[in-house]
């Protein structure tokens, strides 16, 4: 298995070879005009047309452009296939066009092109009441563990240092700030919270994706009658944290216009397929994409 950082050609190769035979199996809110945008993150900074500038590693592109009362004028991409070149060759299909902040075409620099190290697209959504979506991340879960297991005059605040004493920076996968059983743990409170959605909240609508490092927990629903605002937020927390003591990024919950992993894209960190599952014993091992075993 690998477990380590993909490199630019593999980044490619993933969303150039594997990744389109994913597409048909996205989750059907999820298209080229639907969320109200996507976003790429890069490993390093990439500069853009205007001068003065600073480069971006991390850049949102609306799905729309609106006009001065945000009505939608003209669909930034047409179809998915315009979100797969976005994705494959970011500078030369850039949706801002030949604006003075578009990414800058690496022709002319000498930066290569920048290949995306995490795809995201926005929660929030033009045609859906909202997309309601729980964050459980392995290294919550570890600095907890952490922190029970050494004891409080042997470390100090500093999260490496007692990750370290902990043993865990030492544990498969060697280096991270978590080990595989906080992953596989992660995944155990995901299913646990839809669990509760399904039985609390009478949810028939609800997935449960493993994120490369967590897992991401959706509580779907088109009915407008059940929109949640903020305070309702704030309730889900404290009742998923204070009631069943699930580590959860509170957030997520309570951010609407969070931007967050698409399904099937990669995260190049670990070189790990975000993949929806269906139950707790999946194999976080099966996830390594083909291009990257070869």
């Amino acid at each position: 298995m690998s477990w380590r950082q993909a490199t630019r050609e593999e980044i490619y190769r993933y969303y150039t070879e594997e990744f389109p035979s994913y597409v048909d199996e996205l989750p059907s809110f999820i298209t080229a005009q639907g969320p109200k945008q996507y976003a790429l993150a890069f490993r390093e900074s990439h500069p853009v047309r205007k001068d003065g500038v600073p480069d971006k590693d991390f850049i949102r592109r609306d799905t729309w452009q609106t006009n001065t009362s945000g009505e939608r004028t003209s669909a930034a991409f047409h179809d998915f296939d315009d979100i797969l070149e976005f994705i494959r060759n970011p500078a030369r299909n850039d949706p801002l066009g030949r604006s003075d902040f578009a990414l800058a075409d690496p022709d002319l620099l000498e930066k290569p092109a920048p290949r995306p190290d995490a795809v995201y697209y926005a929660l929030d959504h033009w045609e859906r009441p909202w997309v309601l979506l729980i964050d459980i991340d392995a290294k919550t879960i570890a600095r907890e563990r952490a922190a029970q297991a050494v004891p409080d005059e042997d470390v100090t605040e500093d999260s490496g240092e007692l990750l370290d004493a902990a043993g865990i920076l030492e544990a498969d996968p060697a280096g991270y700030p978590y080990s595989f059983a906080d992953i596989e743990r992660a995944i155990e409170y995901g299913f646990e919270v839809r669990d509760i959605f399904e039985d609390d909240f009478n949810a028939e609508d609800t997935m449960v994706v493993y994120s490369g490092q967590g897992v991401h927990v959706y509580l779907l629903d088109t009915d407008p009658a059940h929109r949640y605002d903020a305070k309702s937020r704030e309730v889900l927390n404290d009742l998923l944290q204070e009631t069943y003591e699930i580590p959860i990024d509170p957030v997520v919950t309570a951010d609407r216009r969070r931007v967050v992993r698409l399904p099937y894209s990669l995260h190049a960190d670990v070189c790990s397929i975000v993949t929806p599952i269906e139950s707790s014993s999946f194999d976080i091992r099966s996830t390594t994409p083909e291009a990257i075993q070869s």
